[in-house]
Order: C-alpha cells, then structure tokens, then sequence
C-alpha cells in the first residue's frame, strides 16, 4: 500500500532531471524508501518482547544455548525482507522514474534488502535490551531519530559539528543513503553539465555532502553487511545476559490448605449478613434460552447449510439470592455463553427467550446497575493500589447520594470481606511480571464488582490456574459473598472436593448447549449422587472419589452412547425439572407490591463526576508509570539537547539553500519523530487501559466520549496536504522562522529567503496564526474522534 501511494507520489510524469532541484525530488524519493523500510523493522521490537517470556523459561531449563535461539529468529526474517524489499522497489522504481538501467535497479534492491536487514537485526536487538515495550519504543524511536538525522539528507555533511563526526560514520543510515545517491545520481540522466563543469548528479551529491564516487555504493553496502552482522550479535548477547524486568512481589499471607477449608467450613456456619450499605436481593430467572451466531465460513466449506449455529438449546434455570450455583460442564457445553448472554456481555449473535430479574423482563441498561461481572482474565489498571481500584469502582457506580465517608467505609468493609486488608496499599502490577499474584487478583476482581453493592454477581471460573490453597482462599471470599445474601454463579471446571460442595446448587450442560441437571447438590454431594445414581445403567460412585470428576465421566458423550440414553431427555421428564420449572413461573411473576427496576439516569453519577473520577484515576497511573512518563520526559530531554548541539548555530545561516534545507531538516526530524515516537510509546499503555475500559464501560461505570511535497506533489495528491497534521506543522515552524526573512539573499539563486520559502515551498507567513489555529483543531478532533471511538466500538468479541 505505501508503495502504491509513493510511486502516484513522486510519478515520473511529473519530474524533471534538469537541475539540482528536480534532483532534490528524487533524493526525497530515495530517502522516503530508506524510511519505510527502516520503519518496517520497528515491528521486531513488538515480535521480540511477546517471544521473551518463553524464552527466558527455556533458556533458563538449559533448553538451548542461547545462539541456537537467535540465528534461527535471524534467518527466518530474510524471505520477508526479500518479499518486501521486491515488492517496493518493482511498485516504485521505473513509475518515480530513476535512471532506466536494469543493473542500477538491482543494486538498489540490494541496499533495499540490506536496509531491511540491519533495520530488523536493530530493532530486534532493541527489543531484547529494553524487554518491555515502552521502554523498547521509546529507545527504538530515539534510535530512529538519530540515524535519521546523521543519515546525510537532514543534515549534510559538511554541516555536521565536529563533534558529532564519530556519530555521522558510526550511522548505518549515511552508508545506506550514500550508497543509494551514488547507484542514482550517477547514473546517465543527470549526466547534463553545470555552470561549474559537474555534471547535474554529481554538484547535487556534493551539495548534499554525499561522497560522489561510485565505488562508495560497495563501501555502503559493505558497512550495512558489517552492521547487520554487529547488531545480530548484540541481539545475541543481550538474550544470554540480560533478565526479564519486573519480577513478581506479591505478599502472600502464611496460611496452610487445611486452615483455609476449616475457615470455609465456620464461615457456612456464621453466615455474615447485612452490610453498611444496604441493598435488594434479586432473583434471575431463564426459559427457553437459545443462543445462535452466523455460521461459520469453515463450516459452510464443509458443506453445512445452516445459516446460523445454535450454541443454546433451549435451557431454562432460576438463581437465587443467598444461593451459591455452580455452572458447570465439559469444554464446549455453553457455561461461559450462557453467563455472558445472562450477564448481556454478549457482543453478537442472536438471543431468543425470556429473561426475568425478580419477575420483571430484563433491561441491560437497568440490569447493569444491580448485577458485578467478574471475568476470568483478572482485568485491572496497574499502576494503581488496591484501595484506589476499589474507591474508584465505588465512586463511578455506588448511587450519587452516598457520600464520600460512607463510600470508604463501605470499600473497606469489603476489603475485609475479600482479606485483602494487609494489601491495600499494593500496586496492582501487571500478571505473571510483578505486582500481586493470580489468586490475589482474583480476589481483587471480585472486591471491584462488590464494592458497586450488587445484588447478583456472575464469576467466570474464579479458581482456574490456582492451586488448591489459593483456590481455597478464593472460595473462601466467595462464600462470604454468598453469605451477605447476593445471587452468586460461578462457572467451574473440574473443581476439587472442597470446593465443589462450597457450592449449594449446579446447573450442569452437556456439549451442544443443552443442561441436563439443575438442582441442589446437598451435603457432601448426596442429592446430586442420589438423582444420577437412579438412572439405570450408571455405576455407583467409589468411596472418596471427587463428585464433580464422577459426574462429568458418567454423563460423558461417549456413556450416552454405551447406555443407549439422552440425559437431557432424562432431566426433562423427570420431578427435579418439573419442579424447576414451577419456580421459573414463581420466580418470573412480580411479588405484590415490588416494582421494576429503574434508575432517574443511565449512570450512577453526573457527567462532571465522571471525568473527576477518570481524571483522578488516570492521573494516580501516568504518575506511578515511571517507564512511561519519566522516559518520555528524559526521551524529549534527550533528544532537545543532541539535536541542539548537532544543529548547533544553523538556525542563523541563511547564505544558501542548503543552509535552509539543513535548518528545516531539524524541524522535520524533530515534528516527526518525536511525534512518531510519542505515539509509539503510548501504544502499550493505552492496549492495557482499553481492555480496563472494557470492562468498566460494559459495567455501566461511565459514558465515553511531508518534507519538499507541497509544490512539486501530483495533483491527485496535493489533497493530503490539507489534511495532513504534519504538514501543517511544518508549514507553521518553516514559515514562522524563515517566511519573513527579506534582508538576505541566497548567494546560489539570488532570491530572498522569503521569496525562496514561498517559490518553493507554498508558505507564507501571513498564514502563520491560520495553521497554528489549524494545528490546535486537529487535536481536538483528534480527541473527539478518540471519544467517539471509545464509546461506539468495542473489539472485544464474546
């Protein structure tokens, strides 16, 4: 695609080979390709990082030495850059119109390839020394930017201070850039004669202090070898040596398995009841619930006609408050579906059925407000505390007339309730890097959903990847949620005995979306073996063998098929559905005297309310991320002061043209690229708050609302420059400083600057406060345009 704009860009039609003017275009050109490039090696960094982690675990088990990792990661990155190198230089070569002989098109897909190379050997040795990605895209476009600046066109040669030399040879981008110069402006159509002798390509390569000899293309494309090699090495080097960053630091509380089962089994016993807010306890009730999405493509190929797949068949169900229901099933059944659809997490399909809270329809608008949804990933800000994660979710959804004294003793009661009293103060962190462990964050997801005061709360597998003492003290907490008198469901795989019979009832499906027991499991399992143990054909449970395990294996598929019997046709004639299907009609009918839900607004609190509080927390976490903001601060510091000793004093001289192509090169290095390089390292940051946003948006917490182109560009195209912020950027910073210059006349064309700034560039410096007002409204339609999108898609599929 970028080569398809560049060549209508620079095409052919509309260039000349006259003067060192027309060739300053296609020098534009070359330098453009060098660029793309080089940029397309910055997506290593991104590969490289998500690799570590798993690298770091092999290379520690001794899997491999740590070159046997490298070289194959090496290697295998050729064919894609011979691929993208091709495709550049076939798209764009003849149609921008550079010299017509073959063998010059073959040496510049050469230096192509080779600057495709060094660019990922760079950026993938980047990746491994940074080894987060902010870090990595903050030094990977600080080494963009210098090597771009001492890379021979921002700034000539003759130009760079004296002690910035070692930086301008040690610059694998000048080698490239002169070797590609020399392979065009060389060639025989800038072969016309100057005033001075030289030909048209010669007196432009040393009027932008290029070495014009053509044995300098060898020596170009012998250093990019040599620093492909150099970088692979580092690369290399940086994998052997250098450990991950952030390990983790969770404080994990001493208390043993068997301490934390007794704590359940007294708290079952002393039911706690009655919080400091109170709230109305609600049933849900389902019927008939059929859930379908699109048919798959795959599936179509293989000659399926249906237009739709049926995930739901049909399942009916009641849960009720103070009842803890355990939806459980084989991998495929529908438990997550069914939650999701009873939740309204859903983000397509289609839905078919009735869903009652409390014997009134269900609305998601009102129905987000009184229900806590607790996903399986643990989603949560890092770079906050747990009592902050806590106020914040408190103050965005608990009603507007709680006052903020009774907002914090009410999220410390239920800091209390969840044992994380010892960590309230600890930073969230990020999983498996540093911060709090998996079983404490599981806790902290269900604490976040309680302090909104719910009266039903879904829990997506809240044990899975815990061993049996986390696991413990995550059923412990959601018992004691249970016990406050809320509607809890929790889906669960495969649970332990322990934790199984902390469960007072189970809805279990069979694969196909279809339940065939929904009733109350009873001490130590008895009502649930009793009801399977009466159908003909099932064995007899062992002595201290695990419920849930016996349970999934005789209702098994393949035990269908042996005993010859359906289990959903058996629950559905039997008393326990009969009966179930009473309390759906009870349930689904409005007590005398309740009302429906409703709420005087959408959300909890006010529109001011809500930015306050996003304010707040996002101010709490850019602060906290130090690998962030100080980087970006010490990045920007950084790069203010090399870019002020190598431009040193070239603001002032405006004797010639390349006195303002050097000065102008400072501002477009330093408009792109920092700008480039800002919204590289925000990436990261935003990725993890967006999944945040997610989840808090589907809660109801709160609403969401080029350099040398413009003269010389195809008509086609001079649309973009309007549209373009960076060129108006430019516009502002070149027209500002030089377009009101009229007291100095450039020796090689006698113009005034002004005059030379309005010739050849279109800017004008009357236009100065129209761009800078121009500047200013993209970013506010920048940020509406953020708002929006936030607020209207969501990439989340479920």
């Amino acid at each position: 695609m970028m080569a398809i704009i560049t060549m209508t860009l620079f095409f052919r039609t509309e260039f000349k080979q006259d003067t060192t003017t027309d060739g300053g275009l296609y020098m534009g050109a070359l330098f453009f390709g060098v660029v793309m490039l080089m940029f397309n090696g910055l997506t290593e960094v991104a590969m490289t990082i998500a690799k570590l982690p798993v690298f770091y675990k092999q290379r520690d088990l001794l899997f491999f030495p740590t070159w046997s990792y490298a070289l194959p990661t090496w290697i295998t990155k050729i064919p894609v850059t011979i691929l993208e190198a091709a495709v550049w230089v076939v798209l764009t070569y003849y149609v921008i119109g550079f010299d017509p002989n073959v063998g010059r098109f073959f040496k510049q897909y050469l230096l192509l390839l080779l600057i495709n190379q060094m660019a990922s050997g760079l950026f993938r040795m980047i990746g491994a020394l940074g080894r987060t990605m902010t870090l990595a895209m903050t030094f990977g476009g600080f080494s963009l930017l210098i090597l771009f600046a001492l890379g021979g066109f921002v700034l000539a040669r003759g130009d760079v201070p004296d002690w910035w030399l070692w930086g301008y040879y040690s610059s694998p981008m000048m080698y490239g850039m002169n070797a590609m110069a020399v392979n065009e402006f060389l060639g025989h159509q800038w072969n016309k004669l100057t005033s001075n002798g030289d030909t048209v390509g010669v007196a432009l390569l040393k009027s932008r202090g290029f070495f014009p000899y053509s044995y300098w293309y060898w020596i170009g494309a012998g250093a990019l070898v040599g620093f492909i090699l150099l970088l692979n090495l580092g690369y290399t080097v940086a994998l052997k040596y250098l450990d991950p960053l952030g390990k983790p630091q969770a404080m994990i509380p001493v208390e043993s398995t068997d301490e934390l089962t007794e704590s359940t089994a007294e708290n079952n016993q002393n039911k706690k009841k009655g919080m400091v807010l109170p709230f109305e306890p609600h049933s849900i009730t389902f019927d008939d619930i059929k859930y379908s999405v699109d048919m798959p493509q795959e599936m179509k190929e293989q000659g399926v006609s249906d237009d739709k797949l049926l995930l739901l068949k049909g399942v009916s169900g009641a849960f009720r408050p103070g009842v803890l229901t355990a939806l459980m099933g084989v991998s495929g059944a529908g438990k997550t579906t069914l939650m999701d659809v009873l939740a309204g997490r859903k983000t397509g399909g289609y839905i078919e059925g009735s869903i009652t809270v409390s014997g009134y329809p269900k609305k998601q608008e009102t129905f987000a407000r009184i229900a806590g949804y607790c996903e399986q990933n643990d989603i949560h800000s890092p770079h906050v505390t747990v009592y902050e994660s806590l106020l914040y979710s408190a103050w965005l959804r608990l009603p507007a007339e709680v006052d903020a004294n009774k907002r914090k003793m009410f999220v410390n009661e239920v800091i209390e309730l969840v044992e994380l009293d010892n960590l309230k103060d600890a930073l969230v962190g990020l999983p498996g890097v540093n911060g709090l462990s998996t079983e404490q964050r599981k806790r902290l997801t269900i604490a976040v959903e309680l302090v909104s005061n719910p009266s039903i709360i879904f829990m997506d597998e809240p044990t899975s990847g815990l061993d049996a003492r986390a696991a413990a003290i995550v059923m412990r907490t959601v018992r004691n949620t249970v016990d406050t008198g809320r509607t809890v469901v929790c889906t669960i795989h495969q649970p332990s005995i322990d934790i199984f019979e902390a469960f007072d009832e189970l809805f279990l499906m069979k694969r196909g979306g279809m339940e065939l027991y929904a009733g109350p499991v009873g001490r130590q399992s008895c009502e649930l073996i009793a009801y399977f143990e009466g159908i003909q054909g099932i064995s007899k449970i062992k002595d201290g063998y695990n419920p849930a395990t016996w349970m999934l294996e005789v209702t098994a598929a393949s035990q269908e098929m042996i005993l010859g019997v359906d289990f959903t046709e058996i629950y559905k004639n039997s008393d326990l559905y009969r009966r179930n299907k009473a309390l759906i009609k009870e349930l689904s009918t409005p007590r005398p005297g309740s009302s429906d839900l409703s709420f005087p607004t959408q959300y909890s609190q006010s529109f001011f309310v809500q930015c306050w509080a996003c304010l707040w927390k996002q101010r709490c976490s850019y602060w906290r991320n130090t690998s962030y903001t100080a980087v970006r601060f010490l990045f920007t510091t950084a790069i203010a002061l090399i870019f002020g000793s190598m431009f040193w004093d070239l603001g002032s001289k405006m004797d010639s043209r390349q006195d303002l192509f050097n000065a102008m090169g400072s501002m477009y290095a330093a408009c792109l690229f920092l700008g480039v390089q800002n919204a590289a390292s925000v990436q990261p940051v935003v990725d993890v708050e967006r999944t945040v946003f997610y989840r808090e948006r589907a809660a109801g917490m709160y609403s969401a609302l080029p350099y040398a182109f413009a003269q010389s560009m195809p008509v086609w195209w001079r649309w973009y420059s309007w549209v373009c912020p960076v060129a108006y950027t430019l516009y502002g910073l070149i027209a500002s400083q030089f377009g009101d210059v009229e007291d100095k006349r450039l020796t090689d064309n006698n113009q005034t600057v002004k005059e030379f700034i309005e010739d050849y560039f279109g800017f004008e410096h009357d236009n100065v406060w129209a761009v800078g007002l121009a500047v200013v409204g993209f970013a506010l339609l920048f940020t509406i345009t953020f708002a929006y999108s936030i607020k209207t898609f969501n990439f989340q599929k479920r």
